[in-house]
């Protein structure tokens, strides 16, 4: 990797969750050991244990507020939850030093995105749209990402001295973000879609029936493995999906159309996310058994 001080920049992170920590990790304890960061579970003693073992696995070190973890910093990378993204340019927007570049990760509606865009210029940064297109999981900082806006160019610079693995999508900010949320309506709902078909059917007793349908129709995926990976994405990440789909839902009232589905999806990852069950094992009985439990 190239020495990430060649190009004159310093890292910090606002929010140090799994993404954060993935990307840390993935870059390594020399670099990520010279990457501040701010988390504002920090402000509650019982929530800061999680960023601070986030911190300490990835060799990051946490500063007690925003200044501290953003002063010098020339990229700042936002990864907070959706519905905090424009928050939290406003929140940071006065440490900001001019040129800062300000990768917005977060999976938010281009509205919400473009609101973030604004205050992030105004205070003298430079804000970037980006999409985080898959899991972070394995990948870590080489998951792969699309870029856009007018600062696209010199962004793109900067991840690839990072090793990361982006694509400009656009020069306008949205355009990302936009990919992003309405690919969400269909890699979200599907997850929904399964636990509504295959909870009913395994509590009417008739899920071996309704499965070996599915499989005659659609032969090419696997379906008893699919649905329980469908629902352990759910169950592990169910709150931050209904966050998300909540921003797909406001990208769609954003472009006129209706959002009902969106809206559907976003209750089912919540309410299986709150039901707070360990994934277990990859059996789609076992998950499916948990989660009617608990509803």
């Amino acid at each position: 990797m190239e020495d990430f001080d060649t190009i004159g920049q310093g890292i910090a992170f606002v929010g140090f969750g799994e993404a954060a920590e993935a990307f840390a990790t993935g870059w390594g304890q020399e670099l990520a050991g010279r990457a501040r960061a701010f988390d504002l579970k920090l402000c509650d003693p019982v929530a800061a244990a999680l960023p601070q073992a986030r911190a300490a696995r990835a060799g990051v070190t946490l500063a007690s507020d925003r200044a501290g973890a953003l002063a010098g910093a020339g990229a700042v990378f936002c990864l907070v939850t959706a519905d905090r993204a424009v928050e939290a340019a406003t929140e940071a927007a006065e440490f900001l030093a001019p040129g800062t570049l300000w990768f917005d990760g977060n999976s938010c509606s281009p509205g919400a995105k473009r609101r973030a865009a604004a205050i992030v210029e105004a205070a003298g940064g430079r804000y970037v749209d980006v999409a985080i297109m898959a899991p972070v999981h394995p990948k870590l900082h080489r998951t792969p990402l699309l870029i856009a806006g007018p600062h696209s160019g010199d962004a793109a610079l900067v991840l690839a001295a990072l090793d990361m693995q982006a694509r400009i999508a656009g020069n306008a900010v949205g355009d990302a973000s936009s990919i992003k949320m309405i690919r969400s309506v269909m890699i979200k709902g599907m997850e929904a879609l399964t636990a509504e078909c295959l909870l009913a059917a395994r509590r009417a007793g008739v899920e071996a029936q309704v499965l070996a349908s599915l499989q005659a129709s659609n032969p090419d995926i696997e379906w008893p493995r699919q649905a329980a990976y469908n629902l352990e994405r759910m169950m592990v990440h169910g709150r931050r999906r209904a966050a998300e789909m909540r921003e797909v839902a406001a990208t769609l009232a954003e472009l006129g159309l209706p959002n009902a589905l969106a809206s559907a999806t976003a209750d089912w990852q919540q309410r299986i996310g709150d039901a707070e069950l360990p994934a277990g094992d990859e059996v789609f009985a076992t998950r499916a058994d948990a989660i009617l439990n608990r509803l």
